[in-house]
Formats: structure tokens, sequence, C-alpha cells
């Protein structure tokens, strides 16, 4: 299946990509429960390769710590989905791909969790040299929707970064 992001999503990725390109700066992505959405989201725009370095999916703990880079100690104690994993993802992808932010996506798109996990919990958080800001978000839906919820979510996450750094001294 192709993605095809919604308009609203497009116009999403278009706003970032805009802003990205206008400051000379690029993006890197570590996904898990959106598997690449984020990725495919930002390559719909033509000339993404001027802003976008690339992604991992990193969906089980052995990819978190194999391609990312994630302290297995870390994973032991806060969980492969959480808000401390992924803020380590954000800034792992982006101290990997030496990007000028790095963008991760954890949570819980159903219909199964974790223990004590409920389905449409989200983490995501974008990572630049100076800090990384994250979000805890809970979305409503099937599987679908709550990933492409995320992706939109994510989105927006850099996208007020990039507004607020305005000089890029900081997400």
């Amino acid at each position: 299946m192709i993605h095809t992001p919604s308009d609203d999503l497009l116009h999403l990725a278009e706003m970032v990509s805009g802003m990205l390109l206008r400051k000379n700066e690029t993006v890197a992505t570590a996904e898990s429960c959106t598997a690449g959405l984020v990725s495919a989201t930002l390559t719909c725009v033509p000339g993404a390769s001027d802003f976008f370095w690339g992604g991992i999916v990193v969906y089980a703990a052995d990819a978190k710590i194999d391609l990312a880079g994630l302290d297995p100690e870390l994973l032991a104690q806060q969980g492969t989905v959480s808000l401390a994993t992924t803020e380590a993802l954000a800034a792992a992808i982006r101290d990997r791909s030496m990007a000028t932010y790095g963008v991760a996506v954890t949570g819980w798109a159903g219909p199964l969790t974790g223990p004590g996990e409920v389905v449409g919990r989200i983490f995501g958080a974008v990572a630049d040299r100076h800090a990384v800001v994250s979000r805890r978000w809970q979305f409503d839906g099937d599987r679908d929707t709550i990933r492409v919820d995320a992706v939109a979510a994510v989105l927006n996450l850099l996208r007020q970064g990039l507004v607020e750094s305005g000089d890029s001294a900081g997400v």
C-alpha cells in the first residue's frame, strides 16, 4: 500500500519543509508505532532530499538498541514505549545523522498494548543540538487513525519548534 497523506497532512508537511528549506536545515526520523509514516509523509513533498536526511523504523527493542544506539538499561528501566525512550530516540537519530533535528515517535496504536498501557497513548519528541522537547498524547480511533494522528502531532511539534526557534537557537 502506498501512503498518500490527507490534504491536511500534506499541507503540514509542506509547511515544515518550507521552514526547513528557508533555514537550510534538515531532519531525520526514528519511528516505532508509525513505522515510517512520518518519513513517508515528509517525502511526499517534492524536493524532500534537500531537507530530509532519512529515517529508521525501530519497532523492536533490539532495533532501538542496534540501529539507534539506545542504552539497553534505559529500555529495561523505561520500556520501549515511554517519554524517556522517545526523547532518547530523537537525540540519537539527530546525533547519528548529523541532521539539524531528530524526530521520534513511539506509542500504542492498538489493538494490543503492553501491560498497564492504553491504546492511543503516543509519545513524540524533537531534538536539536540544544534541547529535546517531548509530548504525550492520547488519541482515539482505530489503528490507522491513531497512527495518522501521531504523524500529525509529531510534525506539529516539529513545526512549533521551528517557529519558536526562529534563529535555530533551540527547539
